[in-house]
Formats: structure tokens, C-alpha cells, sequence
């Protein structure tokens, strides 16, 4: 799909949009004085697309890539203008549908180059489920929400003193200290028995998830992250988040979110994953063997049908520049290439650039 640049503000404060509204430039349609928003994010207008475009029975799949624009970059090393790409299935509620976004977003990592990813799982509806049961006021609730996301343990030991072990409000307590490797997850059955049977069905989730990535990615280390609430108001389940080497911040993330196409008048399961190329490009390490420079070659100052016969041959698996008449002055190492075209005994030939 290819979604527009600029749309109404409701069509992109919808589902996750609701979350973006700080991160949306804004402005006034010039045509009926509405007001529209340069997108944040393309998730919403997938959504859109799906519900009202596409319309369509059974599974859709949509993959994207484009600019998006942000009010504040999310990071100090981040820019304000990342090009986002993605994939969104809509239609299944289907754990098996999980798996697929969750392999396609590794496997575009790998694909990538980029080196040692860590994966961090978690689960939005073990925490809703504790919060339902706990029961707290909505001051409390907002309280120990900010507490959870920025996994501050003393604040919600404050927070939470005078509840009673075994508690909904005590499992909190200690499920926010329980984050970590696969051992973790064994420690949140033991803080989380006797909960909800959609605590335990989201605990094995993860379980089965986990062994799953185990066995297709190896090279993959993974973890559970048991207080990551991003996106909370929007996900509805199983969400994750790959990281690099030296990186502290996700190159890449995504999730289920049942209910946004709700607003559409259309709400469909709904699960997907996106990622910032320029990230990407940052990250990757060149494959093996894989050469990097490129070809230079000599201008057509006088027609040579072999010679541009050779160049085109070549353009279909290498970078080849090609000299202009006169242009005498140009180093092709500058340009950075590492090998030239040279014409021996008739036939022009590549070879290494000294």
C-alpha cells in the first residue's frame, strides 16, 4: 500500500493514533478548514485501508515503506523524518498469525545484516488482567501505570506497600522485578499462580513462542520484558521488540491490536511489525564475500558497442560509474570504487583498482 502523506485528523488518531497525537505535525486544510496531520505513523491508515478501501473477507496482507514525520525525534540519535517500513495482517486472531509477522520481522533483520539481536517478548493482557483484579482507583491505577512503564520496583514497593501478599496488586509488585532471560519466565509462573486462566493462556503463549524462535533462530537471543507497556492503550496481546548490538533503543517492533479498526466501523484482528530503514542501514554489516566498491569505467568518447554492452551486463549485479568526455579529473577511489574496467587483447575485462 501506498497511504498518503497528509490526511484528516481522524483518520489518523484512530486505534494507535491516539497515541500519536503529540508526535503529528498539523495544519489547516486550505480547501474546507479542517484540520489535517502530516502521519507519525502508517499503522492507522492501514487500519483505514483495510476497514474501508480493501473491504475485504477473510486475511489481508499489506507491507509498506515510506517517510513519516515526527514533532520530537524519540531519542537523542534518532532524526525527525525516519523512513518506516512494515508489514500488517489483518483478519486473524490466530496465534499461528503472530508467528508469521514475528519470523518475517527477524527474518527482514537477518536479511538486513544486522548482527546479535536480542528479542524482547511480553504480553499486554497479563497486565490488564492484574489490573482488573486489583481493582485500584483511577488516580492508583495511573499511578502504578507510570510506575510499571518506567520499571521503577522502589515506586511501586511504595505504591503498593499495604496491599496483601498473594494479591493482585502484590503479583504487580513482584512481576516487575521478574523481567530478564528465559529464566524469568519461569519466575513469573511461580509470582502469577493462582491469577486469571488469561494470565496463564498468556503466560503459555509466550512459552510457545519462545520455543518456536528458539528452534528457527538460534543466532536469536531472547528475553521477556514483563513491564514493557508500549502501546498499551492499543495492543491487545502478544508484543515484542528486536534490539541491536550497542543499541538502546528497538530497530524494530510491533504486535496484535485487535480493536483498531473499530473506529472504521470495521474492528478486525489485527497483528503486524515496522522498522526504521535508516536504522537499518546504520546497523548492517555487509554479507560475506559480498563486495562493497564499485566498477569504474571509461567514457563513451567514441561509440563502443562492446564496452556499453559490458556496462549494462554488469549493472544487473554491481554498481558500475561510468566516465563523462573530458572528465579527466574525477578519482574513482574518491567515488568508491575499487575495481575498473580495462580493454585487453579486444576485450574489456575488470580488475582491481590501484
Amino acid at each position: 500500500m501506498i497511504p498518503p502523506l497528509i490526511e484528516y485528523l481522524e483518520s489518523l488518531f484512530t486505534g494507535t493514533g491516539h497515541d500519536l497525537e503529540l508526535q503529528t505535525f498539523k495544519l489547516t486544510d486550505q480547501l474546507t478548514g479542517r484540520m489535517m496531520g502530516l502521519r507519525a505513523d502508517m499503522t492507522p491508515q492501514a487500519a483505514r485501508i483495510d476497514a474501508h478501501t480493501l473491504r475485504q473477507s477473510g486475511v489481508t496482507r499489506l507491507c509498506y515503506a515510506g517517510h513519516v514525520l515526527h514533532t520530537r525525534p524519540k531519542h537523542m540519535l534518532a532524526g525527525r523524518t525516519p523512513i518506516q517500513a512494515g508489514c500488517e495482517l489483518f483478519g486473524s486472531a490466530s496465534e499461528a498469525a503472530d508467528r508469521e509477522v514475528l519470523s518475517l520481522m527477524l527474518e527482514t533483520l537477518r536479511v538486513a545484516g544486522v548482527p546479535r539481536i536480542h528479542l524482547d517478548l511480553a504480553h499486554v493482557g497479563i497486565y490488564q488482567a492484574l489490573i482488573r483484579e486489583a481493582d485500584f482507583s483511577r488516580a492508583t491505577e495511573a499511578a502504578v501505570f507510570d510506575a510499571m512503564r518506567r520499571k521503577s520496583v522502589p515506586e511501586l514497593n511504595e505504591l503498593l506497600a499495604d496491599y496483601e501478599p498473594g494479591s493482585a496488586a502484590s503479583r504487580l509488585r513482584v512481576l516487575a522485578r521478574t523481567s530478564g532471560g528465559m529464566e524469568s519466565l519461569g519466575e513469573a509462573r511461580v509470582a502469577l499462580e493462582g491469577g486469571s486462566p488469561e494470565v496463564a493462556e498468556a503466560l503459555n503463549q509466550l512459552e510457545r513462542m519462545a520455543d518456536m524462535l528458539a528452534n528457527d533462530f538460534p543466532e536469536v537471543s531472547i528475553g521477556f520484558d514483563f513491564c514493557e507497556l508500549r502501546g498499551f492503550n492499543y495492543h491487545t496481546g502478544l508484543v515484542f521488540a528486536a534490539y541491536a548490538r550497542d543499541q538502546g533503543e528497538a530497530v524494530a517492533q510491533g504486535g496484535r491490536y485487535d480493536a483498531i479498526g473499530e473506529d472504521f466501523g470495521r474492528a478486525r484482528p489485527a497483528t503486524g511489525f515496522s522498522v526504521d530503514i535508516r536504522a537499518l542501514v546504520t546497523l548492517a554489516e555487509s554479507p560475506r564475500g559480498q563486495r562493497a566498491g564499485a566498477i569504474w569505467a571509461p567514457s563513451q568518447a567514441q561509440a563502443d558497442a562492446a564496452l556499453a554492452s559490458v556496462v549494462t551486463g554488469l549493472r544487473m549485479t554491481e554498481t558500475v560509474i561510468q566516465a563523462l568526455p573530458g572528465d579527466s579529473t574525477t578519482d574513482p577511489i574518491a567515488r568508491g570504487c575499487d575495481r575498473q574496467l580495462v580493454k585487453q587483447d579486444g576485450q574489456w575485462v575488470v580488475q582491481p583498482l590501484h
